[in-house]
């Protein structure tokens, strides 16, 4: 055998080494910057800390934090629920839009460009710094104080369609969630869409011709052919809108932890929040991704 069969990559392997590469900057990043700090919070979960001037030292409290933030702070509680239910009641509806608006977008019309910028700015608009100036802005803080009081939102809109009757209570709510929710869900689709714009220009022009050579309408080439193929974005999508939404700076379950640990002085049972609500975010991905993996179409 010569030398150079000896060390000669299949096609197989070149595609393995070419997705090690792509995670090794992650897995890079996540020994050196987050797994120390990690083990750290563990750690601290299960101690009482006290600072001195030489530093500060730990006692073991044993599952003292847990206990306190499950079943005495219940605050901790309350927000774990509301977070939770916002971000099921939102996840549909941001894949939805995302995968509905890439749609538009991948069409071909004058001033495509523009309106790709547009759809982007929501992502800018997202950001840590413009989100924080948006809920200092004290324009923003009095709408949001008066908006009960318009007519058309809030509980007067809400007490309107109540009294109609024409469809279920509990309805009514959730679609007036849903419509009170359409700001966030546009400022949080920018990424979505890229993703799934991406993956709709990856389709090959061919196989939509083969397709309409063999008689397929545009209605079948969509499910046949655009939905199966986009399949595997749809699950990175739906891990990144999780994720996404669950540490979002505006998150209140976040901000209760960063006041627990900062301004409460209670470092323990901030890292017992922060470690439940991690183990939390890695089980609800868990699930997600068996549940949505099944009916993903991969091609070979």
């Amino acid at each position: 055998m010569s030398l150079r069969n000896k060390f000669r990559v299949t096609v197989e392997n070149r595609k393995k080494i070419g997705g090690y590469m792509f995670t090794l900057p992650f897995v890079i990043g996540f020994i050196l910057f987050f797994l120390y700090p990690f083990i750290q919070s563990v750690i601290y979960s299960f101690s009482s800390i006290e600072f001195s001037r030489t530093g500060y030292t730990l006692s073991n409290v044993g599952f003292n934090n847990y206990h306190y933030s499950i079943f005495v702070n219940t605050q901790f509680r309350e927000d774990f629920i509301e977070t939770m239910i916002a971000m099921l009641t939102q996840l549909p509806m941001i894949l939805a839009f995302s995968f509905f608006a890439a749609v538009i977008l991948n069409q071909k019309f004058k001033g495509r460009g523009i309106a790709r910028v547009i759809f982007f700015l929501p992502v800018i608009y997202s950001a840590g710094v413009v989100l924080r100036m948006e809920t200092n802005d004290i324009i923003t803080q009095m709408l949001e104080a008066n908006q009960d009081s318009f007519m058309f939102s809030g509980e007067a809109l809400r007490a309107l369609l109540v009294q109609t009757r024409f469809m279920p209570e509990q309805v009514i709510y959730f679609i007036l969630a849903a419509v009170d929710s359409i700001p966030d869900i546009i400022r949080s689709s920018g990424i979505q869409i890229l993703i799934f714009l991406a993956g709709l220009q990856s389709i090959s022009p061919s196989v939509y011709e083969a397709a309409k050579v063999e008689g397929a309408s545009g209605w079948e080439s969509f499910w046949l052919i655009t939905f199966p193929m986009i399949s595997p974005l749809i699950i990175t999508n739906t891990i990144y809108t999780v994720v996404d939404s669950l540490i979002a700076a505006n998150n209140p379950l976040v901000l209760l932890i960063r006041e627990m640990t900062f301004s409460g002085n209670r470092f323990g049972v901030g890292a017992a929040m922060a470690t439940m609500y991690f183990a939390s975010i890695a089980l609800i991905l868990a699930i997600i991704y068996k549940l949505v993996n099944k009916h993903v179409f991969y091609r070979e």
